[in-house]
């Protein structure tokens, strides 16, 4: 229970004690200075507490966007404000100068929610001040101005701005158009029922996996069914962000769910429809996993770019200029969100081609349309990276630095570097990649692949010798995705025995879910994935001459096998590793995030 703290008289006729109670607050009153001192010392300190002037006059959902978000440690809106525990002692603080100055005068006249939102600010807390547009948040101070308040709450009507506001600012054509318009209503109906945004997460899950089973049958009515299916989990994908954004049910853990049961939905039915193709005699596991691998290369790009450019400073340049100018016209805005093929336009791609066509048509097209966007973001990137003259930080250098997933090898090899000359780090990153690929194409399970390896974990050792500040030093996390799950491919392509792709598609997804898993806690400011993990899972140079020396002294039907084995041991550790650490920040009431970020 959270309380909130009532200053100043009693209105007469006001709803503003029954607004804090319908938001789940125990409400408490206090004539005096004095008393709200008392009142705030009373309430547990693991407690959220509000001060609000019994004047308030507005809408409820400004009350609930100013006091109940718990993303924020401090939050206020004209005349209310409210703190989490990691602010209460600045707010004792606060209170107690107030008290102090006041001499425990009464305080029906004076604002001192108001008073005490100032002196948090000048204490240094970060007060959120929620942008409430039509919505209204007042203090009166005479009977005139309140009826003039009054008529203008009457004027808007509150739920149809909280439904509104439920709705992802930035978002693709397709769910912006096609679903948002009434799935809002769906998580409406979701938080009047007390359901929690992790509740649909998960029936969205579950709604996914029934569809990849169904493209597993193989046959028609099952293809059309995991096409409506699929479509009915991402209706169910939007809603558990809607139902967060309109009930203000964020988390920690639901942030990580939403995020990493994305990427499980699609890969899982990317291995349905490799199963159905099967069953009626056509071998698409090599396009399911060069799909997977496409896409989460993709996303490898939007991340690093992100993380480099996050507080870089002079982080100007034409390219960027002439974007912003475009996203001022219109129908352009849409043209380039639905190019670079997000999560709604891909999935509803998919469904459809799943319906009417068969896996490997499905696949082609996810394959093509995936190839153009990530060319079209890529390319747009690396102009604004040449073209700008940003400072990137060591804040940034060290995530790009944990993003390369860099293993035991390579951190030796960069100890014995230590003050060898700088080198581009993307030029050798990319150098070592296309060799070790370029030799798995063309000798397979040769030695010669296992040397080329070697010389793979060198370059990446040599692109990581120094800090990752230069201007297209974002790619080389990408490249060594690329390079590691690429060689997995291409190896199980030519080991040529049944059971070879499916073990590296189960290989390439158990590691990308540990990359992806890095990404989230960097996102959510927890850092990077301990260095015990790193070194168990050998590090992406580590893992690539680990297969290679695998596939040459193998045979193909044992190779098969120890792909099998270590695709279960790499899952088993990362998913124990991230399963304990989310758990337990959510447990330990670890800060709310709510990431809006780019459409997956």
């Amino acid at each position: 229970m959270s309380t909130a703290i009532l200053t100043g008289q009693p209105v007469p006729g006001s709803s503003l004690e029954g607004d804090l109670r319908s938001l789940g607050f125990d409400v408490r009153s206090a004539a005096e200075a004095g008393d709200a001192e008392t009142l705030l010392a009373a309430v547990p300190a693991g407690e959220r507490v509000a001060v609000v002037d019994a004047r308030f006059v507005g809408h409820p959902h400004a009350l609930r966007l100013g006091l109940t978000d718990p993303r924020f440690p401090a939050s206020a809106v004209p005349g209310a404000v409210s703190v989490q525990p990691e602010a209460r002692r600045a707010l004792t603080r606060a209170m107690a100068r107030e008290s102090s100055e006041s001499g425990g005068l009464a305080v029906a006249t004076d604002n001192l929610a108001g008073r005490l939102t100032a002196a948090l600010d000048a204490d240094g807390v970060a007060v959120y001040r929620p942008e409430l547009g039509s919505l209204v948040a007042a203090v009166p101070t005479d009977p005139q101005e309140r009826n003039e308040i009054r008529q203008a709450v009457s004027a808007v009507d509150d739920e149809a701005v909280r439904l509104r506001g439920a709705v992802k600012a930035r978002d693709g054509f397709f769910t912006t158009y096609c679903i948002s318009p009434y799935s809002r209503y769906i998580a409406r109906w979701c938080a009047r029922r007390g359901l929690t945004p992790n509740q649909v997460t998960t029936a969205s899950l579950l709604t996914a996996l029934i569809a990849a089973g169904c493209a597993a049958t193989g046959t028609r009515a099952g293809f059309v069914a995991a096409g409506l299916l699929l479509l009915f989990s991402f209706v169910l994908d939007c809603t558990d962000g809607q139902l967060a954004r309109y009930s203000l049910q964020y988390s920690t853990l639901g942030a990580w769910l939403d995020a990493t049961f994305d990427r499980a939905k699609e890969y899982a039915y990317y291995a349905g429809l490799a199963l159905g193709a099967a069953r009626g005699g056509d071998d698409v596991w090599a396009l399911a996993l060069g799909a997977m691998i496409l896409q989460t290369c993709r996303h490898v790009v939007d991340f690093s770019f992100n993380e480099a450019n996050h507080d870089a400073t002079a982080n100007t340049s034409p390219t960027a200029a002439l974007s912003g100018k475009l996203d001022s016209v219109g129908w352009t805005v849409w043209v380039r969100r639905m190019i670079v093929l997000p999560i709604g336009e891909r999935w509803a791609m998919i469904a459809v081609l799943t319906a009417l066509t068969t896996p490997r048509i499905t696949f082609y097209a996810l394959l093509v349309g995936c190839a153009f966007a990530a060319t079209y973001t890529t390319a747009g990137r690396v102009l604004r990276s040449l073209t700008r003259k940003a400072r990137r930080t060591d804040r940034a250098a060290q995530a790009l630095a944990d993003l390369t997933d860099s293993g035991p090898l390579a951190g030796l090899l960069v100890r014995l570097a230590r003050g060898t000359a700088r080198h581009t780090a993307p030029v050798s990153a990319l150098v070592g990649g296309f060799l070790v690929v370029a030799s798995a194409v063309l000798w397979g399970s040769g030695w010669q692949t296992v040397l080329f390896a070697v010389v793979y974990t060198l370059m990446s050792a040599i692109a990581v010798v120094s800090p990752l500040k230069g201007a297209l030093d974002w790619l080389v996390p990408p490249v060594f995705r690329a390079a590691e799950y690429l060689t997995v491919l291409v190896l199980a392509a030519k080991a040529d025995v049944n059971g070879a792709l499916p073990a590296a598609f189960g290989l390439v997804a158990a590691v990308a879910y540990h990359h992806y898993d890095t990404v989230y806690r960097i996102r959510g400011n927890a850092g990077a994935p301990p260095r015990w993990l790193v070194r168990a899972t050998g590090g992406h140079e580590g893992r690539t001459l680990l297969v290679t020396v695998l596939a040459a002294v193998l045979t193909a039907a044992q190779f098969e096998v120890a792909l099998t084995v270590l695709a279960v041991a790499v899952a088993v550790l990362v998913l124990f590793e991230s399963i304990r650490f989310w758990v337990t920040a959510h447990l330990g009431g670890a800060p709310a995030v709510h990431d809006e970020g780019e459409p997956a």
